[in-house]
């Protein structure tokens, strides 16, 4: 991709119908670029809850919008490639007594990955989210495009002609956690518009623009478990995973029983109840005898982990030991650490001060200040 980048650029745009890919989309046919509207049609039945990113209401919504803007809108079904690539592996992961993000998995293969080669197939060379996230070239010379979502030069950490994955400007609302996984070659062909804006400077915009989901709440339900109904899914999708089993205390002692694995995390207290007076947490899931063994909450800190199916935005393996802070769920803290290579896709990570639920499964990000480095799964 040429960093130059003009006026009357082809541009996807993914539209879920919400508040924040709507004004990515007018930003852009504002700026002068050929924009065409595309709502991924994923996994939401016709019963599913209207608040789900792909139901038909949201879908009508997108469509709406698009005729508001005067674009050409598409749904696309991906359907199939959304049940492999993402629920699949959500199945999965239950059964193996882990708690998957399959919003990661859904941006890496489905949101980009998909969507690009859809793009290419209209004629497009761009695609554009909703996403609060800032791309940059890692020249720091060259200005950052209109509609990257860029800012000024960082401290480079990827290597000269890569494209760099940054937070978006908003902490509240920055999603570059899920877009660790993101490559090259998709970042080069990426926008996000809305990276150096705050959720409250969009809503301005939308009503702005008076974009018919100006006043839309947010979804924050997962797509495909409809009503947010986990206990449904997992009873339907995870028969083996709900099966009742024993509580047990560090030194093996039976506590209770418990409804199924699939119904805790490490760290949960909501469930567990109390014993000899303290209130107590899930400390570990062992998916093969089926039990939970709970502790204090001081036994819930960990000071190192095992990542696997790491990746780095680069492409490249950086130099170790690498200094970073590190993220172990969307919504933690950033924490230093440092991370070390043990062959393959796994490495080590050490943290400076012990981390609270370290949980197998979910994602751990690595930063640089405000760039994503890379990242990889719990184990």
């Amino acid at each position: 991709m040429s960093d130059n980048f003009t006026k009357n650029q082809k541009i996807v745009v993914a539209m879920s119908g919400g508040v924040d890919s709507s004004v990515a989309a007018a930003l852009l046919k504002e700026q002068g670029h050929e924009v065409i509207g595309v709502t991924m049609n994923l996994a939401c039945s016709s019963k599913a809850s209207d608040k789900g990113c792909c139901s038909i209401s949201a879908a009508n919504d997108a469509k709406k919008v698009a005729e508001a803007l005067n674009i050409p809108h598409y749904t696309l079904n991906f359907k199939d490639d959304f049940k492999r690539l993402v629920i699949d592996n959500f199945i999965e992961e239950y059964k193996n007594g882990r708690t998957p993000n399959p919003c990661i998995r859904c941006n890496q293969f489905i949101k980009f990955d998909l969507l690009l080669k859809k793009a290419k197939e209209l004629g497009a060379d761009y695609i554009a989210t909703g996403h609060y996230a800032r791309v940059q070239p890692s020249i720091p010379s060259s200005p950052s495009p209109s509609g990257r979502g860029g800012g000024k030069a960082q401290e480079l950490v990827g290597g000269e002609g890569c494209y760099r994955l940054f937070k978006g400007k908003d902490p509240k609302k920055d999603q570059a956690y899920v877009l660790y996984r993101m490559g090259q070659e998709v970042l080069s062909r990426t926008l996000f518009p809305l990276g150096e804006m705050t959720k409250g400077e969009t809503r301005k915009l939308a009503k702005k623009y008076d974009l018919p989901v100006a006043e839309k709440p947010e979804s924050q339900e997962i797509c495909f478990v409809e009503d947010d109904d986990y206990g449904r899914f997992l009873r339907e999708f995870v028969p083996e995973a709900v099966k009742p089993g024993p509580i047990l205390d560090k030194q093996g002692n039976i506590l209770g029983m418990h409804g199924g694995i699939a119904f805790y995390t490490v760290g949960q207290r909501k469930g567990i109840g109390h014993h000899r007076g303290n209130p107590k947490y899930v400390v570990e899931i062992d998916k093969q005898n089926n039990t939970i063994i709970i502790g204090d909450d001081e036994d819930t800190l960990k000071n190192e982990l095992l990542a696997e199916e790491v990746s780095f935005v680069s492409g490249e393996t950086p130099a170790e030991p690498l200094e970073v802070t590190a993220k172990i769920r969307y919504n933690s803290p950033e924490a230093k650490a440092v991370v070390r290579l043990l062959g393959g896709s796994v490495v080590r990570i050490n943290f400076e001060q012990p981390q609270r639920a370290v949980t197998p499964g979910q994602s751990v990000v690595f930063y640089k200040g405000e760039e994503v480095i890379g990242g990889g799964i719990i184990r």
